[in-house]
């Protein structure tokens, strides 16, 4: 079934994934995508909660009203768990409403990928400063997934963050991984972070399923808009069909 996923995408780093992933659909559905308004490019919670806002998102939504959108992803992890929980609900609510589809966010798409690959376990790879990734490991254990390790690159920016090489990616999740034997996923929390190209390669070098922003983003879109089906080339995530 083809099916058209809105993405609203913060800024300019590492949204090349998104039609990168979508010649790996191969059933016409669309992925959608619009830049929305960073006023500052800032791993830091006031920016982030100014990226979040209803007036950027309501913006954005807007702007594709003409797509005939099935479901629409807030694209921006940190830009959503840094609302809290219920700030995050209702900033997904208030964008359902404006868009008049199916709405959900990075974090929730982490939260509901987790879920249907029945882990519970996780180590976290953020390229975040630790105080935000922090509020990402509280997201998590508030709905029970329990971090077992949590790694901060300290990048600030995610115009920084899009720079890094796919080897920089593989050699981070293995060093997340090697971390926590035990976790039953390696979760990648950056939509910033180029990913796409080397999902398969990432579960590769670690043995186990990986999960990515823009990964678990595209996923979450595409089964809001009724089209979670096996697809080859996205990682485990997309193959538990």
């Amino acid at each position: 079934m083809s099916t058209t996923v809105g993405i609203l995408y913060p800024g300019y780093s590492a949204e090349d994934d998104y039609p990168r992933a979508e010649k790996l659909l191969t059933d016409s559905s669309r992925l959608a995508l619009v830049h929305t308004e960073m006023r500052e490019d800032a791993h830091r919670v006031d920016a982030l909660l100014d990226i979040g806002g209803d007036d950027v998102l309501g913006a954005g939504a807007r702007s594709l009203a003409s797509e005939g959108l099935d479901s629409i992803v807030w694209a921006c992890t940190s830009g959503s768990f840094v609302f809290g929980v219920s700030g995050a609900r209702d900033q997904v609510a208030r964008l359902q409403k404006v868009a008049g589809v199916p709405a959900s966010s990075t974090s929730f798409a982490f939260v509901d990928a987790c879920r249907a690959l029945g882990v519970s376990s996780v180590a976290v790879g953020a390229t975040y400063p630790p105080d935000v990734a922090g509020r990402f490991v509280q997201f998590l254990t508030h709905h029970d997934i329990s971090v077992l390790t949590m790694s901060a690159r300290d990048i600030i920016t995610a115009a920084e963050v899009g720079t890094l090489p796919g080897d920089v990616v593989l050699d981070f999740a293995e060093a997340v991984s090697g971390d926590a034997q035990d976790a039953e996923a390696i979760l990648l929390p950056d939509t910033a972070l180029h990913t796409v190209d080397v999902l398969d390669a990432l579960e590769e070098r670690v043995g186990k399923p990986v999960l990515t922003a823009n990964q678990v983003s595209i996923w979450q879109g595409l089964r809001l808009a009724g089209s979670d089906v096996h697809r080859d080339g996205l990682g485990t995530l997309f193959r538990k069909g």
